[in-house]
C-alpha cells in the first residue's frame, strides 16, 4: 500500500518495522559485536550485581497530588534501597498508579519531591528515566509487530545494539517464558502472553529501579509464577522494585516489605510478619441478603457494615459456632461466612474497616 494511503497507526508500524529490519538485517540472534559503546551493567545477568552495600535508589518526601477537588496523594513518604522489594497495596482509588506515575516522571507532584538515584524526574525526566523500568497497568505493545520486533525496538530505544541487544532479548524471553513466542505477532497472543511481553519490554534496559503497576491483573497462573520468580531474582542482583498489586499472596510470596496505601495516605509500612503482629486480628465475617441482623446476646465485639457483620476474635472458628446459634431465623438470609485468620487481609481490614479484594478483571484505568 502506498505510504500516502496509510493511516497514522499503520504508518508508525511501517516505520518501526522498516527501522528494525534495516538496522539488524534479520533476527537479532545472529547479530555481531556491539555497534557502539554502551553503559556496562554493574554485574549479574539481570540487575546491578550482589554483595555491594545497600544504597537508596528511590526517595519520595511529602508527595501530594490532586485532581481538582480530589486529593489522590497526601504527604507520601517512601524510600526503596538496592535489592529491596516494596509491595504497594491498596484498593482501586488508593493512589497507587498516581504515585508510580510520579516516580516514573510522567506526572509532577503538586507538593513534595521525588529522586531516583539523586535525580528529580520532574526536573530532568530524561536523565532519571535512564535508571527506571516501568510496566504500567495498561498493556503497551505494538500488536502488529512480532514479540521479537517489539523487544528489538524498545531495546534500541534503551541504547542496546547488536550483541548486547541479542543477549538481552534472550535473557528476558527465557525468564518470562517467551522463547517460543518470539516470531509470533502480539495480536495473536493471549492476554497473559501479552502481559509477559509488556513486562519484558520494561526489563530491556536493566533498570536500577523497576516499577510494576498491577503486573499480574488478568494474567494466567504461568505468567504469575514466572513474574514472581523473576522479581525475586532481580532483587537478589540489586534491583530496587516497587510492586503495586491487589493480590496479597503475591506480596507474601515475594517476601516484600509492605506499604499500605488507603485514600491517598500511607497507613502502615513494615514486613508482612511485623504488620500482622501489630495489626492482624482473627475475624469472622458474615454477609446476608439484606441488612445484617443485630446480635443482642453475644459478648463478642461486633461491627456492622450494611449487609455484613464482623466479629473480632482470637478464635474465629469457635465464634462461628456461637454466632450461628444466635442468628435464629436470620440464618436463612446468610449468604457467606468467612473465617479470617491474622493475615495481610485482616491487617487491612483492621486499619480501614474494609477488606482488600483482588480485582476480577483488568482495570481500564489507573488507580
Amino acid at each position: 500500500m502506498p505510504l500516502d494511503r496509510l493511516d497514522t497507526n499503520s504508518y508508525v508500524i511501517f516505520v518501526i518495522v522498516s527501522h528494525i529490519r534495516g538496522q539488524i538485517g534479520g533476527p537479532v540472534a545472529g547479530a555481531g559485536p556491539d555497534a557502539r559503546s554502551e553503559g556496562s551493567p554493574v554485574g549479574g545477568t539481570w540487575g546491578m550485581g550482589s554483595g555491594s552495600p545497600a544504597s537508596l535508589v528511590l526517595e519520595a518526601s511529602g508527595v501530594s497530588k490532586a485532581y481538582g477537588p480530589l486529593e489522590a496523594l497526601k504527604a507520601i513518604d517512601l524510600t526503596i534501597s538496592r535489592g529491596e522489594i516494596v509491595g504497594l497495596l491498596g484498593p482501586n482509588g488508593a493512589g497507587k498508579s498516581t504515585l508510580i506515575s510520579i516516580v516514573a516522571g510522567l506526572l509532577r507532584p503538586d507538593v513534595g519531591t521525588v529522586t531516583v538515584n539523586g535525580i528529580d524526574p520532574a526536573r530532568d525526566p530524561v536523565k532519571a528515566q535512564r535508571f527506571v523500568g516501568f510496566a504500567p497497568q495498561s498493556t503497551g505493545v505494538y500488536e502488529p509487530l512480532t514479540v521479537e520486533e517489539n523487544l528489538v525496538f524498545f531495546g534500541q530505544l534503551a541504547g542496546l545494539r547488536r550483541r548486547r541487544l541479542a543477549e538481552r532479548i534472550t535473557d528476558v524471553c527465557e525468564a518470562l517464558l517467551l522463547e517460543t513466542l518470539r516470531p509470533r505477532k502480539c495480536e495473536e497472543l493471549s492476554g497473559g502472553e501479552k502481559r509477559r511481553v509488556h513486562t519484558a519490554i520494561a526489563l530491556m534496559a536493566r533498570p536500577q529501579l523497576l516499577l510494576l503497576d498491577e503486573p499480574t491483573v488478568g494474567a494466567d497462573i504461568e505468567t504469575r509464577g514466572a513474574l514472581i520468580d523473576l522479581v525475586k531474582l532481580l532483587a537478589d542482583e540489586g534491583t530496587a522494585i516497587l510492586y503495586s498489586t491487589h493480590y496479597l499472596p503475591e506480596v507474601e510470596a515475594l517476601d516484600a516489605s509492605v506499604v499500605l496505601l488507603h485514600a491517598g495516605r500511607v497507613i502502615a509500612r513494615g514486613s508482612v510478619d511485623d504488620l500482622i503482629a501489630r495489626h492482624g486480628v482473627g475475624m469472622l465475617e458474615l454477609r446476608f441478603a439484606g441488612p445484617a441482623p443485630t446480635l443482642d446476646s453475644t459478648d463478642l465485639s461486633v461491627e456492622y457494615d450494611g449487609n455484613a457483620l464482623r466479629l473480632r476474635t482470637s478464635a474465629p472458628a469457635v465464634a462461628a459456632a456461637q454466632v450461628m446459634n444466635e442468628l435464629g431465623d436470620h440464618v436463612d438470609r446468610l449468604e457467606s461466612l468467612d473465617v479470617l485468620r491474622p493475615s495481610l487481609d485482616s491487617v487491612f481490614l483492621s486499619l480501614t474497616g474494609h477488606r482488600l479484594r483482588a480485582p476480577e478483571s483488568e482495570p481500564d484505568g489507573a488507580s
